[in-house]
């Protein structure tokens, strides 16, 4: 059995992998790649990391739409990418919304990374949180991930040099 890499980079999912429409993405008309995705993912694969997104779904608790919706965008999302040979370890998603009540996994909290942490046996210290939002900068922290800012909807190559 191959041995699974220590080392991972978690991604933000709206304004990272896919473009930010100021409103939620759930259906795939909406949804598109941002430009750069696919090269940076593959170069990161490269380099030995796995590919882990780490996403808030607060439109689940306003009842926007359903886990089952999120889901299917999810497994659109990793057919896309494995059509390019990229395969996303795992995508973790916070179904809740700060008014109905307080939760764990809703970054800026660090849960699902944590989660990820564990189950993967990664050193999050040699771990990248790439995110285009304050909150995704303080999940990464209090995981003691290194968090990268990039501008929403920009190129995921930005990063690269910064991803060592």
């Amino acid at each position: 059995m191959k041995a699974l890499p220590h080392k991972a980079v978690f991604l933000d999912r709206d304004g990272v992998l896919n473009r930010e429409r100021g409103e939620h993405t759930w259906l795939l008309e909406d949804f598109v790649l941002n430009e750069g995705v696919v090269e940076a993912l593959t170069e990161f694969v490269q380099r030995g990391y796995l590919l882990i997104v780490i996403s808030n779904q607060s439109g689940i608790a306003k009842g926007l739409y359903t886990i089952a919706e999120t889901d299917y965008l999810h497994l659109h999302l990793q057919r896309v990418l494995r059509n390019q040979g990229i395969e996303l370890a795992e995508i973790y998603y916070c179904p809740h919304h700060p008014d109905t009540g307080n939760c764990l996994c809703r970054k800026p909290g660090s849960l699902l990374l944590e989660k990820a942490l564990a189950r993967f046996r990664l050193d999050a210290g040699q771990c990248y949180f790439i995110g285009d939002a304050a909150r995704d900068a303080e999940a990464g922290r209090r995981a003691g991930v290194q968090a990268l800012l990039i501008e929403p909807n920009s190129s995921l190559l930005s990063v690269l040099s910064l991803v060592k």
